[in-house]
Protein backbone atom coordinates (compact mmCIF):
# COMPACT_ATOMS: atom_id res chain seq x y z
CA UNK A 1 0.00 0.00 0.00
CA UNK A 2 1.52 3.38 -0.98
CA UNK A 3 2.70 4.61 2.16
CA UNK A 4 0.39 7.69 3.32
CA UNK A 5 2.35 10.66 5.14
CA UNK A 6 -0.68 12.73 7.21
CA UNK A 7 -1.31 12.29 10.65
CA UNK A 8 -3.94 10.41 12.63
CA UNK A 9 -5.19 13.46 14.68
CA UNK A 10 -6.02 15.55 11.87
CA UNK A 11 -9.64 16.47 12.01
CA UNK A 12 -12.07 17.51 9.39
CA UNK A 13 -11.86 21.38 7.81
CA UNK A 14 -14.14 23.37 6.25
CA UNK A 15 -13.41 22.97 1.94
CA UNK A 16 -12.17 20.72 -0.50
CA UNK A 17 -9.05 20.36 0.94
CA UNK A 18 -10.47 19.23 4.35
CA UNK A 19 -12.85 16.83 3.12
CA UNK A 20 -9.89 15.46 1.16
CA UNK A 21 -7.68 15.25 4.21
CA UNK A 22 -10.00 13.71 6.50
CA UNK A 23 -11.33 11.25 3.55
CA UNK A 24 -7.58 9.98 2.83
CA UNK A 25 -6.25 9.69 6.27
CA UNK A 26 -8.73 7.94 7.55
CA UNK A 27 -9.23 5.77 4.60
CA UNK A 28 -5.73 4.41 4.66
CA UNK A 29 -5.14 3.71 8.01
CA UNK A 30 -8.57 2.39 9.35
CA UNK A 31 -10.94 0.29 8.37
CA UNK A 32 -14.54 0.54 9.15
CA UNK A 33 -15.63 -0.30 12.61
CA UNK A 34 -18.76 -2.39 12.57
CA UNK A 35 -21.17 -2.12 15.88
CA UNK A 36 -20.70 -5.53 17.97
CA UNK A 37 -21.92 -6.75 20.56
CA UNK A 38 -25.29 -5.22 22.27
CA UNK A 39 -24.33 -6.25 25.27
CA UNK A 40 -21.71 -3.40 25.74
CA UNK A 41 -24.38 -0.72 25.87
CA UNK A 42 -25.64 0.25 29.36
CA UNK A 43 -27.91 -1.43 31.85
CA UNK A 44 -31.01 -0.65 31.98
CA UNK A 45 -31.20 -2.27 35.69
CA UNK A 46 -31.47 1.90 36.25
CA UNK A 47 -31.57 4.91 35.13
CA UNK A 48 -27.83 5.95 33.55
CA UNK A 49 -25.75 7.74 35.65
CA UNK A 50 -25.82 11.36 34.01
CA UNK A 51 -22.95 13.37 32.92
CA UNK A 52 -22.36 16.29 34.83
CA UNK A 53 -25.19 19.42 34.06
CA UNK A 54 -27.07 17.18 31.58
CA UNK A 55 -30.58 15.80 33.34
CA UNK A 56 -30.87 12.03 34.44
CA UNK A 57 -31.30 9.87 31.21
CA UNK A 58 -34.34 7.62 31.71
CA UNK A 59 -34.93 3.73 31.32
CA UNK A 60 -36.64 4.28 27.97
CA UNK A 61 -34.22 6.56 26.52
CA UNK A 62 -31.86 3.78 26.97
CA UNK A 63 -34.31 1.18 25.58
CA UNK A 64 -34.95 3.22 22.90
CA UNK A 65 -31.15 3.29 22.03
CA UNK A 66 -30.87 0.18 22.07
CA UNK A 67 -33.34 -0.53 19.05
CA UNK A 68 -31.57 2.03 17.12
CA UNK A 69 -28.05 0.17 17.66
CA UNK A 70 -30.12 -2.75 16.93
CA UNK A 71 -31.34 -1.60 13.74
CA UNK A 72 -28.26 0.02 12.86
CA UNK A 73 -25.94 -2.73 13.17
CA UNK A 74 -28.28 -5.24 11.18
CA UNK A 75 -28.31 -2.74 8.21
CA UNK A 76 -24.55 -2.22 8.63
CA UNK A 77 -24.16 -5.76 8.76
CA UNK A 78 -26.14 -6.35 5.33
CA UNK A 79 -24.50 -3.96 3.97
CA UNK A 80 -20.95 -5.23 5.03
CA UNK A 81 -22.04 -8.01 2.91
CA UNK A 82 -21.99 -6.59 -0.28
CA UNK A 83 -19.48 -3.83 -0.02
CA UNK A 84 -16.39 -6.01 1.15
CA UNK A 85 -15.96 -7.48 -1.67
CA UNK A 86 -15.87 -4.32 -3.41
CA UNK A 87 -13.52 -2.91 -1.46
CA UNK A 88 -11.38 -5.71 -1.47
CA UNK A 89 -11.11 -6.04 -4.99
CA UNK A 90 -10.22 -2.54 -4.59
CA UNK A 91 -7.38 -3.19 -2.88
CA UNK A 92 -6.23 -6.21 -4.86
CA UNK A 93 -6.35 -4.14 -7.81
CA UNK A 94 -3.85 -1.51 -6.23
CA UNK A 95 -1.18 -3.98 -5.11
CA UNK A 96 -1.50 -5.59 -8.97
CA UNK A 97 -0.82 -2.16 -10.32
CA UNK A 98 2.27 -1.36 -7.94
CA UNK A 99 3.69 -5.14 -9.36
CA UNK A 100 3.23 -3.68 -12.94
CA UNK A 101 4.69 -0.47 -12.24
CA UNK A 102 8.20 -2.11 -10.58
CA UNK A 103 8.29 -4.54 -13.23
CA UNK A 104 7.85 -1.49 -15.74
CA UNK A 105 4.13 -2.46 -17.56
CA UNK A 106 2.11 0.04 -18.56
CA UNK A 107 -1.17 0.22 -16.86
CA UNK A 108 -4.69 0.27 -18.37
CA UNK A 109 -7.75 1.21 -18.13
CA UNK A 110 -8.84 -2.51 -17.40
CA UNK A 111 -6.49 -2.25 -14.14
CA UNK A 112 -9.06 -0.18 -12.05
CA UNK A 113 -12.33 -1.11 -10.81
CA UNK A 114 -14.52 0.60 -13.07
CA UNK A 115 -18.07 0.51 -10.78
CA UNK A 116 -19.18 2.62 -8.20
CA UNK A 117 -19.21 1.19 -4.42
CA UNK A 118 -22.37 0.23 -2.99
CA UNK A 119 -23.66 2.88 -0.66
CA UNK A 120 -24.91 3.01 2.65
CA UNK A 121 -28.47 3.83 2.72
CA UNK A 122 -29.69 2.53 6.60
CA UNK A 123 -29.55 4.61 9.46
CA UNK A 124 -27.01 6.31 11.25
CA UNK A 125 -25.47 4.85 14.27
CA UNK A 126 -27.42 6.36 17.44
CA UNK A 127 -25.44 8.31 20.22
CA UNK A 128 -25.46 7.10 23.47
CA UNK A 129 -27.62 9.34 25.25
CA UNK A 130 -25.88 8.54 28.54
CA UNK A 131 -22.38 8.83 27.03
CA UNK A 132 -20.41 12.00 29.02
CA UNK A 133 -19.66 14.26 26.09
CA UNK A 134 -16.75 16.36 26.88
CA UNK A 135 -16.87 20.07 26.38
CA UNK A 136 -13.27 20.80 26.41
CA UNK A 137 -10.78 20.11 23.44
CA UNK A 138 -8.88 16.49 23.81
CA UNK A 139 -5.18 16.19 22.89
CA UNK A 140 -4.49 19.66 22.22
CA UNK A 141 -2.24 20.37 19.28
CA UNK A 142 1.37 22.34 20.09
CA UNK A 143 1.13 25.48 18.00
CA UNK A 144 3.62 28.12 17.32
CA UNK A 145 4.53 29.01 20.65
CA UNK A 146 4.83 25.59 21.20
CA UNK A 147 7.33 25.25 18.20
CA UNK A 148 9.22 28.31 19.23
CA UNK A 149 10.02 27.07 23.02
CA UNK A 150 10.79 23.93 22.19
CA UNK A 151 13.52 25.35 19.52
CA UNK A 152 14.88 27.43 22.03
CA UNK A 153 15.31 24.57 24.98
CA UNK A 154 16.39 22.17 22.98
CA UNK A 155 18.73 23.87 20.36
CA UNK A 156 19.08 27.39 21.64
CA UNK A 157 17.38 28.59 18.36
CA UNK A 158 15.26 31.49 17.63
CA UNK A 159 14.03 31.73 13.82
CA UNK A 160 14.82 34.93 12.19
CA UNK A 161 11.72 35.78 11.61
CA UNK A 162 10.68 38.56 8.02
CA UNK A 163 9.72 41.90 8.51
CA UNK A 164 7.15 41.24 6.52
CA UNK A 165 5.35 38.76 4.82
CA UNK A 166 5.92 39.97 1.37
CA UNK A 167 9.50 39.65 2.35
CA UNK A 168 9.22 35.81 3.58
CA UNK A 169 7.29 35.52 0.07
CA UNK A 170 10.28 37.03 -1.68
CA UNK A 171 12.28 34.33 -0.26
CA UNK A 172 9.98 31.56 -0.83
CA UNK A 173 9.42 32.46 -4.69
CA UNK A 174 13.18 33.11 -5.15
CA UNK A 175 14.21 29.03 -3.58
CA UNK A 176 11.22 27.87 -5.39
CA UNK A 177 12.22 29.13 -8.56
CA UNK A 178 15.57 28.09 -8.92
CA UNK A 179 14.67 24.85 -7.74
CA UNK A 180 12.22 24.46 -11.07
CA UNK A 181 8.60 25.09 -9.57
CA UNK A 182 6.98 27.45 -12.08
CA UNK A 183 4.87 29.87 -10.60
CA UNK A 184 1.44 28.57 -11.12
CA UNK A 185 2.32 25.87 -8.93
CA UNK A 186 3.79 27.97 -6.39
CA UNK A 187 0.93 30.14 -6.43
CA UNK A 188 -2.04 27.73 -6.76
CA UNK A 189 -0.62 25.00 -4.13
CA UNK A 190 -0.33 28.25 -1.71
CA UNK A 191 -3.85 28.99 -2.39
CA UNK A 192 -4.90 25.99 -1.58
CA UNK A 193 -2.80 24.97 1.10
CA UNK A 194 -3.16 28.33 3.16
CA UNK A 195 -6.70 29.45 1.76
CA UNK A 196 -5.05 31.64 -0.10
CA UNK A 197 -3.89 34.43 2.28
CA UNK A 198 -2.40 32.58 4.92
CA UNK A 199 0.87 33.90 6.78
CA UNK A 200 4.39 32.36 6.91
CA UNK A 201 3.67 31.11 10.29
CA UNK A 202 0.22 30.15 9.23
CA UNK A 203 -1.51 26.31 10.93
CA UNK A 204 -3.98 23.93 9.94
CA UNK A 205 -7.44 25.48 11.57
CA UNK A 206 -6.15 28.53 12.82
CA UNK A 207 -6.16 29.99 8.86
CA UNK A 208 -8.52 32.97 10.37
CA UNK A 209 -8.71 34.34 13.72
CA UNK A 210 -11.54 33.93 14.83
CA UNK A 211 -13.58 32.65 18.59
CA UNK A 212 -12.97 29.15 18.83
CA UNK A 213 -10.19 28.49 16.70
CA UNK A 214 -7.81 25.71 17.42
CA UNK A 215 -5.49 24.35 15.30
CA UNK A 216 -6.54 20.91 13.76
CA UNK A 217 -3.02 19.36 12.72
CA UNK A 218 0.55 20.73 13.30
CA UNK A 219 0.56 21.54 9.39
CA UNK A 220 1.98 24.84 8.87
CA UNK A 221 3.63 27.28 6.39
CA UNK A 222 2.35 27.86 2.42
CA UNK A 223 2.88 24.46 2.06
CA UNK A 224 1.54 23.02 5.11
CA UNK A 225 4.49 20.67 6.73
CA UNK A 226 4.06 18.64 9.56
CA UNK A 227 6.08 18.00 11.90
CA UNK A 228 6.77 14.40 10.34
CA UNK A 229 7.41 16.38 6.93
CA UNK A 230 10.23 18.58 9.00
CA UNK A 231 11.90 15.72 10.54
CA UNK A 232 11.90 13.55 7.40
CA UNK A 233 13.54 16.40 5.32
CA UNK A 234 16.39 16.95 8.06
CA UNK A 235 16.84 13.23 8.11
CA UNK A 236 16.87 12.84 4.36
CA UNK A 237 18.19 16.05 3.00
CA UNK A 238 19.79 17.90 5.80
CA UNK A 239 23.33 17.88 4.43
CA UNK A 240 21.62 19.68 0.90
CA UNK A 241 19.86 22.41 3.32
CA UNK A 242 23.58 23.09 5.37
CA UNK A 243 25.06 23.06 2.21
CA UNK A 244 22.72 26.00 0.84
CA UNK A 245 23.59 28.01 3.78
CA UNK A 246 27.40 27.49 3.62
CA UNK A 247 27.05 28.70 -0.11
CA UNK A 248 25.25 32.13 1.49
CA UNK A 249 27.37 32.31 4.40
CA UNK A 250 30.56 32.41 2.00
CA UNK A 251 29.36 35.75 0.73
CA UNK A 252 29.00 37.28 4.26
CA UNK A 253 31.13 39.34 6.83
CA UNK A 254 31.39 39.95 9.83
CA UNK A 255 27.90 39.78 12.31
CA UNK A 256 25.98 38.19 9.78
CA UNK A 257 28.53 35.27 8.74
CA UNK A 258 28.89 34.78 12.34
CA UNK A 259 24.65 34.52 13.08
CA UNK A 260 25.13 32.29 9.90
CA UNK A 261 27.59 30.10 11.10
CA UNK A 262 25.74 29.42 14.02
CA UNK A 263 22.33 28.71 12.48
CA UNK A 264 24.61 26.27 10.40
CA UNK A 265 25.61 24.54 13.36
CA UNK A 266 22.44 24.27 14.99
CA UNK A 267 20.59 22.82 12.07
CA UNK A 268 23.39 20.28 12.04
CA UNK A 269 22.37 19.62 15.85
CA UNK A 270 18.71 19.12 14.05
CA UNK A 271 20.13 17.00 11.77
CA UNK A 272 21.74 14.72 13.84
CA UNK A 273 18.84 14.56 16.11
CA UNK A 274 16.59 13.44 13.07
CA UNK A 275 18.99 10.97 12.27
CA UNK A 276 18.65 9.11 15.57
CA UNK A 277 15.85 7.33 14.85
CA UNK A 278 15.38 4.67 11.83
CA UNK A 279 14.26 6.64 8.51
CA UNK A 280 11.04 5.44 8.52
CA UNK A 281 7.50 7.45 8.43
CA UNK A 282 6.60 6.13 11.82
CA UNK A 283 9.64 6.75 13.65
CA UNK A 284 10.09 10.07 11.88
CA UNK A 285 6.27 11.04 13.60
CA UNK A 286 6.51 9.74 16.66
CA UNK A 287 9.95 12.01 16.84
CA UNK A 288 7.43 14.89 15.58
CA UNK A 289 5.55 14.65 19.49
CA UNK A 290 9.24 14.93 21.04
CA UNK A 291 10.61 18.22 22.64
CA UNK A 292 13.16 17.45 19.81
CA UNK A 293 10.69 17.46 17.06
CA UNK A 294 8.60 20.05 17.70
CA UNK A 295 12.01 22.55 17.93
CA UNK A 296 13.02 20.96 14.54
CA UNK A 297 8.99 22.24 13.29
CA UNK A 298 10.18 25.63 14.11
CA UNK A 299 12.65 25.73 11.25
CA UNK A 300 9.04 26.46 8.73
CA UNK A 301 9.35 29.71 10.88
CA UNK A 302 12.78 31.14 9.96
CA UNK A 303 13.52 33.52 6.48
CA UNK A 304 16.38 31.21 5.87
CA UNK A 305 15.44 27.75 6.12
CA UNK A 306 11.41 27.85 6.10
CA UNK A 307 11.48 28.41 2.34
CA UNK A 308 14.01 25.64 1.86
CA UNK A 309 12.02 22.98 3.43
CA UNK A 310 8.75 24.28 1.85
CA UNK A 311 10.22 24.35 -1.36
CA UNK A 312 12.00 20.87 -1.21
CA UNK A 313 8.39 18.87 -0.13
CA UNK A 314 7.39 19.92 -3.34
CA UNK A 315 10.14 19.25 -5.53
CA UNK A 316 10.57 15.72 -4.24
CA UNK A 317 7.14 14.74 -5.12
CA UNK A 318 8.52 16.06 -8.94
CA UNK A 319 11.47 13.94 -8.59
CA UNK A 320 9.45 11.20 -7.43
CA UNK A 321 6.96 11.37 -10.55
CA UNK A 322 10.00 11.85 -12.78
CA UNK A 323 11.85 8.84 -11.58
CA UNK A 324 8.60 6.15 -12.32
CA UNK A 325 8.66 7.86 -15.54
CA UNK A 326 6.44 10.87 -15.60
CA UNK A 327 7.93 13.34 -17.60
CA UNK A 328 5.04 15.41 -18.66
CA UNK A 329 4.89 19.02 -16.49
CA UNK A 330 2.65 18.52 -13.64
CA UNK A 331 -0.61 20.97 -13.40
CA UNK A 332 -0.50 22.66 -9.54
CA UNK A 333 -3.45 20.02 -9.40
CA UNK A 334 -1.61 17.20 -9.63
CA UNK A 335 1.22 18.35 -7.85
CA UNK A 336 -1.28 18.76 -5.07
CA UNK A 337 -2.62 15.68 -4.93
CA UNK A 338 0.74 14.21 -4.76
CA UNK A 339 1.85 17.01 -1.78
CA UNK A 340 -1.59 15.94 -0.24
CA UNK A 341 -2.14 12.55 -0.47
CA UNK A 342 1.43 11.38 -0.13
CA UNK A 343 3.68 10.43 -3.40
CA UNK A 344 2.90 7.04 -3.99
CA UNK A 345 -1.10 7.68 -3.46
CA UNK A 346 -1.03 10.68 -5.45
CA UNK A 347 1.05 9.31 -8.54
CA UNK A 348 -1.26 6.23 -8.79
CA UNK A 349 -3.52 8.54 -9.31
CA UNK A 350 -2.57 11.56 -11.91
CA UNK A 351 -0.81 9.22 -13.92
CA UNK A 352 -3.93 8.04 -15.40
CA UNK A 353 -3.99 8.87 -19.01
CA UNK A 354 -6.42 12.43 -19.92
CA UNK A 355 -8.31 9.46 -22.08
CA UNK A 356 -9.52 7.58 -19.39
CA UNK A 357 -9.62 9.81 -16.36
CA UNK A 358 -13.08 10.48 -16.54
CA UNK A 359 -13.95 6.63 -16.33
CA UNK A 360 -11.94 5.70 -13.38
CA UNK A 361 -13.68 6.11 -10.10
CA UNK A 362 -11.80 8.29 -7.06
CA UNK A 363 -12.72 4.98 -5.31
CA UNK A 364 -9.65 3.63 -6.63
CA UNK A 365 -7.69 5.70 -4.42
CA UNK A 366 -9.53 5.33 -1.08
CA UNK A 367 -10.21 2.48 1.63
CA UNK A 368 -13.22 2.07 2.61
CA UNK A 369 -14.14 4.25 5.76
CA UNK A 370 -12.05 6.66 4.24
CA UNK A 371 -14.14 6.93 0.61
CA UNK A 372 -17.75 6.84 2.88
CA UNK A 373 -16.39 9.94 4.96
CA UNK A 374 -15.54 12.23 2.12
CA UNK A 375 -18.04 13.33 0.04
CA UNK A 376 -16.03 15.37 -2.09
CA UNK A 377 -15.01 12.69 -3.89
CA UNK A 378 -18.27 10.95 -3.95
CA UNK A 379 -19.94 14.14 -5.57
CA UNK A 380 -17.05 14.33 -7.62
CA UNK A 381 -16.60 10.19 -8.14
CA UNK A 382 -14.24 10.15 -11.04
CA UNK A 383 -10.38 11.28 -10.85
CA UNK A 384 -11.24 14.15 -13.89
CA UNK A 385 -14.12 15.38 -11.91
CA UNK A 386 -11.65 15.34 -8.62
CA UNK A 387 -8.85 17.32 -9.97
CA UNK A 388 -11.73 19.40 -11.94
CA UNK A 389 -13.24 20.47 -8.41
CA UNK A 390 -9.28 20.91 -6.83
CA UNK A 391 -8.82 23.28 -10.02
CA UNK A 392 -11.48 25.11 -9.21
CA UNK A 393 -11.12 25.62 -5.76
CA UNK A 394 -7.24 26.94 -7.06
CA UNK A 395 -8.84 29.40 -9.09
CA UNK A 396 -10.89 30.86 -6.15
CA UNK A 397 -8.11 30.86 -4.04
CA UNK A 398 -5.74 32.51 -6.70
CA UNK A 399 -6.82 35.64 -6.78
CA UNK A 400 -6.95 36.29 -2.69
CA UNK A 401 -5.22 39.21 -1.54
CA UNK A 402 -1.80 36.31 -0.20
CA UNK A 403 -1.91 34.31 -3.07
CA UNK A 404 -1.37 37.41 -5.37
CA UNK A 405 1.40 39.11 -3.45
CA UNK A 406 2.99 35.80 -4.01
CA UNK A 407 2.43 35.77 -7.83
CA UNK A 408 3.48 39.38 -8.14
CA UNK A 409 7.48 38.71 -6.42
CA UNK A 410 7.87 35.50 -8.11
Amino acid sequence: MPQFRFQNRRRERAGLRGWLIAGLLVGWIMSVFVPVALAQAPSLEKDAAPAVGQAPVTAQQMLDYRQKLADYTTARQKFEAEAGPYWASIAAMRKARNLKRSGGQPIVLEDYVLTQPPTYTGPRKPVDPSAIVSETLPNALPVVADFLANALAQFQFQPRKPKSEVEFKKAYARVAAAAGLTKDQAVRIYGFEAGGNGKYDVQAGLEVDKPGAHAISTARGYNQLLTTNSVELLAEQGDQFVKSLKARAAGMTGPQELEMERKIATLQAMISVSRSVPDQWAAHEQLGTTAGGLGIHALNLDLDIGPLLQTQKLVNSVIFARAKGYQAPLTAAELEMMNLTGDGNGFDMISIAQAIRSQVPTSNFFAQSGYERNPVAIRNNVVSALLAATDKKMDIEAELPGARDLASVF
